[in-house]
């Protein structure tokens, strides 16, 4: 039957995405964008902040109303909405049909032919198993980026614990993925011409630790690296705490690794990262910036914070305000603190108004952009190498086309892009070509297509 899968939330929860769509499929089920065609239809639910859940369940009620129509045959709701709010579907959104908890989504074939047999409205199913079940990886999968990169979700859950976040109640402790799981998953990957991978967790630093009683990322990345194919290979979501030089050198020395890393640090006050539950402070941060500074001088650092935390003063906030203009940072991202339910910080006194987040939120954003603005300006005259990623159609005319990529600065569908115009080459999705910047525009970049390389 033709079946409309809604992915929602974080690029782990996509992975999780494309291995069920790929086990549909194998009992031949097919997929439509059109909900008006669509006969089943499945939800991947978030619930990491307020916004990502109010979109989830926005977007099950929506489907909901199809399903008490009859148009939808079966309306199944998987994910971490599904996993931390089970009993609240059931009771307010009686149309869904079963309800799957993030380590139950292998019974997704399962849930679907059940709910067709059944051929009954308001008759539930759920199924949940042990939060800390230990994953796998090596699955088939079915690409939904669009066939130029793609994630590698190296381990599940997380021990951290910090008072803001639910991750650890929904998805359980860390548990990493066997190494030769990955490695397999990441071959089936590259030979279904995947070239950019990006690798994926609740954090990636601690990789191996529970698995082989070390941090082994260092090995996998060297073991990815020799993947045939595979031209780029980028590290997402890296605690500042568990750097140490082996990590540094092979990111260092491996051609393949982007120098660039998403390193979330959430605050530059002390008193604010001790509330957190986080476990570097101010200096520590500075510290680490500047070693990755000295020892990969091209690298680029995102980052993320958090404005408005309980207890978050002016003074606190001044504090992460002159980390950011002090470390200049190439990336950054912020968000304002939400207030969930079952974490500590929920319950913290001295909540911040929401007037305060978003002024604070502003304010850090402002003196980014600007830092960013000039960080654009800086890369003219430099040669970059860049993947296009297709070209813009109305613009090709006399002075030639015009193609829109990305560098190695920049993280798919999160950060900038650079422009190569005036180009009569016909260039290739997916082709990596170098390229001389000549100008920028805020964010983005502009360049030309350089005559030093072109693949």
């Amino acid at each position: 039957m033709k079946i409309f899968f809604v992915s929602l939330g974080c690029d782990k929860n996509r992975v999780d995405t494309e291995v069920m769509l790929a086990m549909l499929q194998n009992l031949g089920h097919d997929f439509t964008d059109d909900e008006d065609e669509a006969e089943a239809a499945v939800v991947n639910t978030c619930c990491f902040i307020g916004d990502a859940k109010q979109e989830s369940i926005d977007v099950i009620l929506e489907l909901a109303k199809r399903r008490k129509s009859g148009q939808l045959k079966a309306l199944i709701v998987t994910g971490c909405l599904a996993q931390r709010y089970k009993e609240e579907i059931q009771t307010e959104i009686p149309e869904v049909d079963e309800i799957l908890g993030v380590t139950a989504t292998d019974r997704i074939v399962a849930s679907l032919d059940e709910t067709i047999k059944r051929n009954s409205l308001f008759t539930h199913g759920s199924y949940y198993e042990d939060i800390n079940k230990k994953p796998v990886g090596g699955q088939k999968r079915i690409i939904t980026t669009g066939g130029l990169f793609d994630y590698l979700k190296i381990a599940e859950g997380c021990d951290k614990n910090c008072t803001y976040c639910i991750i650890p109640k929904v998805r359980g402790r860390y548990r990493s993925i066997p190494m030769d799981d990955l490695v397999s998953e990441a071959k089936f990957l590259a030979d279904a011409g995947i070239t950019e991978l990006i690798l994926v967790a609740q954090e990636t630093t601690i990789y191996g630790t529970d698995l082989y009683g070390s941090k082994m990322l260092p090995q996998l990345l060297t073991r990815l690296c020799r993947i045939d194919g595979l031209k780029w290979i980028r590290i997402l979501y890296c605690y500042p705490e568990e750097f140490d030089d082996e990590l540094i050198q092979v990111i260092k020395n491996e051609p393949k690794i982007c120098h660039y890393l998403d390193i979330p640090i959430q605050s530059g006050s002390d008193n604010v990262l001790k509330r957190m539950g986080r476990r570097t402070d101010n200096a520590q941060i500075r510290a680490l910036i500047t070693r990755l500074r000295n020892e990969i001088p091209d690298i680029c650092i995102r980052t993320t914070l958090i404005s408005g935390f309980p207890g978050e003063t002016a003074k606190d906030h001044k504090q992460t305000m002159a980390l950011v203009e002090d470390m200049r940072f190439d990336r950054l991202g912020v968000f304002t603190y939400s207030q969930e339910e079952d974490t500590p910080a929920a319950t913290m006194p001295d909540q911040v108004s929401e007037r305060t987040k978003t002024t604070r939120r502003n304010q850090i954003m402002k003196l980014q952009q600007q830092i960013a603005f000039e960080a654009a300006r800086d890369m003219v005259g430099r040669t970059v190498e860049a993947v296009v990623e297709g070209r813009i159609t109305d613009t090709d005319d006399e002075d030639g086309f015009t193609y829109v990529a990305r560098t190695y600065k920049d993280t798919p569908d999160i950060d900038g892009y650079l422009f190569i115009t005036g180009t009569n080459k016909e260039l290739m999705t997916g082709d990596y070509v170098k390229v001389n910047i000549t100008g920028s525009n805020e964010y983005d970049l502009i360049g030309e297509l350089s005559d030093e390389f072109t693949e």
